[in-house]
């Protein structure tokens, strides 16, 4: 009998556990998010900055940018890379965005659909000019993206708890 009060007990005991970790998960993605769009910002500006002074070819440029950008981003620009090779930069580059595994929201990807309409298919200071309004939407995006995060990581965090705690008390 007491042997099945100490395994009740720790079968509580990881419920609550569980759940708590279930909302940190949870309440991460906002995090990722907003990081993914402001690193996504940066690689656009420092795409913005390369076509404008060095012309290397956009492959190389995307290339150099999947290297030093976090993961999920850094993997877009990869498969955008990889799949120039039997593509068109436009067509490589939404394609990259689509399948590429993320936290952004569809909303983002479809600013960051947008640039592919002119990337490579235009001269360097349409391709600028596009990369800036990217850019301005990325903005509007960030602003989102960190309201969100306020919102919501904390509720989360404390939901998953209360929930585990819920379960437990139910369960007693």
């Amino acid at each position: 009998m007491f042997f099945m009060q100490i395994i009740k007990y720790i079968i509580l005991f990881l419920i609550l556990i569980i759940s708590s970790v279930i909302g940190r998960m949870l309440s991460k993605k906002y995090v990722h998010r907003l990081e993914e769009l402001e690193e996504m910002k940066s690689a656009l500006n420092i795409l913005k900055t390369k076509i404008k002074f060095t012309y290397e070819p956009i492959p190389e440029i995307f290339e150099e940018i999947s290297k030093t950008s976090i993961k999920n981003i850094g993997n877009i620009f990869k498969r955008a890379k990889e799949k120039m090779n039997t593509k068109t930069a436009n067509e490589a580059w939404e394609e990259a965005v689509i399948e590429t595994e993320s936290n952004l929201k569809e909303d983002d990807k479809n600013v960051l659909k947008a640039l592919s309409k002119l990337l490579g298919q235009t001269d360097m200071e349409g391709q600028i000019s596009q990369i800036e309004i990217t850019e301005k939407f990325l903005d509007t995006q960030i602003k989102e993206a960190e309201e969100e995060k306020r919102k919501n990581e904390k509720l989360y965090t404390r939901l998953g708890t209360i929930m585990g705690l819920a379960m437990v008390i139910a369960l007693f």
